[in-house]
């Protein structure tokens, strides 16, 4: 209904993409699309968020079709960082499931999510976004976001452990190297932007609805992932 609404009526649409529009998507983006590893295959990641029941997130958050899913809610910023390094979309969905794992008062929350997909351009990516990390711990842990990317001439990780940096390692080297991202860069001619800040570019310039499409693309495909998963139990 909102990409219609978009379409039917030229109305630009954005969601809060912080992993997408950072120096280090951008950075590691060029790296991958200069080839600095190769052709992906092979892409991991994993989202664990705490639950904070009765610790700060509202209660209708936890109410039965209120939350919309935990694909839906937080493998979306994996997507959507994915397809923005790769140039390339859901082509399907191999597995999916969610289900109630931590949040044991609330048995109707399927606070726990694993799938497996395909890319367009046959990259295989395999994802754990699950309210499974412990609450005193908040979003600290080095598995918040922790994302592996494998390549046939090297591989690229990144995380929480390096917040100003990422690693790679190419095939010919002895381990891994960190290399430094800077705080302002510029991609494509232009300085990377906060995810507000390409929105209220993009509202200023007629007919131009890139940020639009891209929104939307990563939304549809992650609700496709979602979907399959509802359909599991």
């Amino acid at each position: 209904e909102i990409e219609k609404l978009s379409k039917e009526k030229g109305l630009k649409v954005a969601w809060m993409r912080d992993v997408r529009h950072s120096p280090r998507a951008a950075v590691v983006r060029e790296a991958i699309q200069n080839g600095e590893i190769g052709k992906v295959h092979q892409i991991c990641f994993t989202g664990q968020h705490p639950m904070l029941y009765k610790r700060g997130r509202p209660d209708w958050y936890f109410e039965e079709g209120k939350h919309g899913g935990t694909i839906n809610d937080i493998a979306i910023h994996g997507i959507d960082v994915i397809e923005y390094f790769m140039d390339s979309r859901l082509k399907r969905v191999i597995g999916a499931r969610s289900w109630n794992a931590f949040a044991t008062e609330t048995p109707c929350f399927k606070d726990a999510s694993q799938f497996i997909i395909e890319m367009t351009d046959g990259a295989m990516v395999m994802a754990d976004v699950s309210y499974a990390a412990p609450n005193s711990c908040g979003f600290k842990l080095p598995f918040y976001w922790r994302t592996t990317i494998w390549g046939t001439k090297g591989v690229i990780e990144y995380g929480p452990a390096t917040p100003n940096s990422y690693m790679i390692a190419r095939d010919g080297d002895s381990g891994l190297e960190e290399v430094p991202v800077p705080k302002a860069i510029v991609v494509d001619g232009e300085h990377n932007l906060g995810s507000v800040d390409v929105f209220i570019d993009e509202v200023g310039k007629p007919g131009v609805f890139a940020v639009t499409q891209s929104c939307l693309n990563s939304t549809r495909d992650t609700l496709l992932v979602q979907a399959i998963a509802d359909k599991c139990d």
